[in-house]
Order: structure tokens, then sequence, then C-alpha cells
């Protein structure tokens, strides 16, 4: 399979890559899935209804969001309908809106067949207030997917490298890519670890580089 992975969508310019360059992507690349991160979709604070909307009528198969991802009271409706690929941090406080585990059936070009993905949104603890720390309930969350999928793909959004790396670590043989999302700096250590997993500690930013103090 062939999946794009898309770090932190940023304000107009980022949602303007994403609705341009999807469609394109997904045909020159030959893409099955599209993964986005849409936590700064709204001026950096989150994201609007109509944004959302946007993003996966122009390919994007599942919005990821991480600590933003409440500040737009008018996502909670999106985030409540379980036929809306929106995931939230699974590590939110229980009583939250939304979910942190969603999946969603793409073609796998390559074999002309279905295949169901599932994607896990989780956060870091480290320098950020989270509900639940993740390490405390990745393993039950990873099992569940496991019993329904084979395809597994994590979006961690934190702040520390380190937590992002251990993660990858724990998971590695068990989740099919571990991505970091949050702090808007690609880094340079995309890699397959020794168990098959594919991981990158951060996949940066879509949005406004130049002149910006953002990434």
């Amino acid at each position: 399979m062939r999946i794009l992975l898309v770090g932190d969508v940023f304000g107009e310019s980022g949602r303007r890559c994403v609705e341009t360059l999807v469609p394109r992507l997904r045909e020159r690349l030959q893409l099955d899935a599209v993964i986005v991160n849409g936590e700064n979709a709204a001026r950096g604070l989150g994201i609007f209804e109509k944004q959302a909307k946007g993003m996966l009528a122009s390919g994007v198969d599942v919005i990821t969001l991480g600590n933003h991802a409440f500040r737009q009271n008018e996502i909670f409706q999106l985030l409540d309908d379980p036929k809306v690929p929106i995931v939230r941090p699974a590590n939110m406080p229980k009583r939250s809106p939304g979910r942190g585990i969603t999946y969603v059936e793409v073609e796998d070009r390559s074999t002309g067949t279905t295949v169901e993905i599932g994607v896990l949104n989780i956060m870091g603890s480290v320098y950020l207030d989270v509900g639940i720390a993740p390490f405390e309930i990745i393993d039950d969350l990873i099992a569940q997917m496991q019993s329904r999928t084979k395809v597994i793909l994590v979006d961690m959004h934190a702040e520390a490298t380190s937590e992002k790396v251990a993660m990858g670590i724990h998971l590695d043989g068990r989740a099919t890519a571990v991505v970091g999302t949050h702090t808007h700096v690609q880094t340079s250590d995309a890699r397959v670890l020794a168990g098959g997993t594919a991981y990158v500690t951060d996949l940066g930013m879509t949005g406004p580089h130049v002149n910006s103090v953002l990434g």
C-alpha cells in the first residue's frame, strides 16, 4: 500500500496546499490513503467544520488532531459523528467529545482489494496538558486495533522528541507506522525500525514557512 501522512496543516495557506495538492498527489503517486493532521487549520487553533469538510472532500481519508482539538466548539458535532473520519487524541479525558481511533476502508491499488486501515491519535504528556499518560493506555488501544485490522497508523502529537522516539520503539512490530506531529519542524530520521514499523519523529508543518516563526 502507498500511504501519505501529512504534518500539521496550518491556517489558510496550509489548507490551500492540502486542497490543491492532495488530488494531484493521489493520482501522480497512486496513493491508497491520505492521513492529515488538521490541528492548526483554524489560524493555528483547532479546526472549523467547513475546513474539515473541505479537506475531506479534497481526498483526505482521515484527519487527526492534537492539543487544540477542542478550541473551536462547532467541531464537536463532527467529532461525535462516527461516520466522519476525524479523531482527537485518545488519551483526552474520557468524557471529551469524539474518539481517538477510527477505521476507514480504502482500495489497495497494488492488489485491487479493499483494505480497512486503523488510525490512532495519541498525545504526549511531556510539556502538554493531557488527561491520561499515553503509555498507560497505548497497549490496550493497539490490541483493540489489532483484533480488527493489520494496518495501524499512529499519529503521536507530542512536544518531546524523546517521548515520540520511545513510543516508536515501544510499538515497533505492532503498528504499521508511528509518526510524530506538533513541533512544526520536520525531523531527518525517517526509518523502518527493527520490527518493521515505519517511523519519523516529526512530519513537520504544511503552512507558511517563509518569514514565519511557526516552524
